[in-house]
């Protein structure tokens, strides 16, 4: 599903993360590490958003440094903390990630009432508490026909109910559409919720697969 070639991140001096070699199948990981170790960073260069040395392959074909528009296609991204135009109203915010991912017609309608945010949809998003972001965020990442799903933090700063409907959408688009997805989470993941979740270890500017 995703193959690392002699990947590495630095920051000025600093090695921040280093992959010499590494491919992983398709599935559900819980990326895990103390602060600091390289989550967000792993997350982000994987997303297209920090620029690194080596290549991220996705299924084999599509490296994201030969076809970066056509590997952002099939793969999204949910900051721990995302930021978006103030001004922009959540509607607008998904039309535009709809028509960037080119989603199919009316499909951010299920994601939007299964999450409960259209009473807020028409509002600026500079109104928006946290809570209300973050779910505007995940509804985001789902958009599409991704391939594989980053989702950094996704269980902070959303209630219960919206954790529920979340483990749903990743278990559904998991076993029914054999979406991947990397989880960075400093909170332990339901194992009945996702009992399939392998696991991902980041430390030491090194990254190891366990189960």
């Amino acid at each position: 599903m995703l193959q690392f070639v002699n990947y590495k991140k630095t920051y000025g001096d600093y090695p921040a993360l280093q992959i010499p070699d590494l491919e992983l199948e398709a599935g559900i990981y819980w990326i895990k590490g103390v602060n600091g170790s390289g989550k967000s960073t792993l997350l982000k260069s994987i997303a297209g958003i920090l620029a690194f040395n080596g290549d991220i392959v996705l299924d084999g074909n599509v490296s994201i440094k030969k076809q970066p528009v056509g590997f952002r296609k099939l793969v999204n991204f949910a900051e721990a903390e995302p930021l978006f135009p103030e001004f922009l109203t959540g509607a607008e915010m998904i039309s535009l990630f709809a028509d960037a991912k080119d989603a199919p017609k009316g499909q951010e309608k299920q994601y939007i009432e299964s999450m409960g945010i259209q009473t807020y949809m028409e509002r600026p998003i500079g109104t928006y508490s946290s809570g209300m972001l973050k779910k505007l965020s995940l509804v985001l990442a789902f958009l599409g026909n991704p391939k594989l799903i980053l989702l950094d933090e996704p269980l902070i700063t959303i209630d219960t109910a919206a954790l529920k409907i979340l483990y749903s959408w990743i278990s559904e688009q998991s076993t029914q559409h054999g979406v991947s997805f990397m989880l960075s989470s400093h909170q332990p993941l339901d194992a009945d919720e996702l009992p399939r979740a392998g696991e991902l270890l980041v430390a030491n500017q090194t990254l190891t697969i366990n189960g």
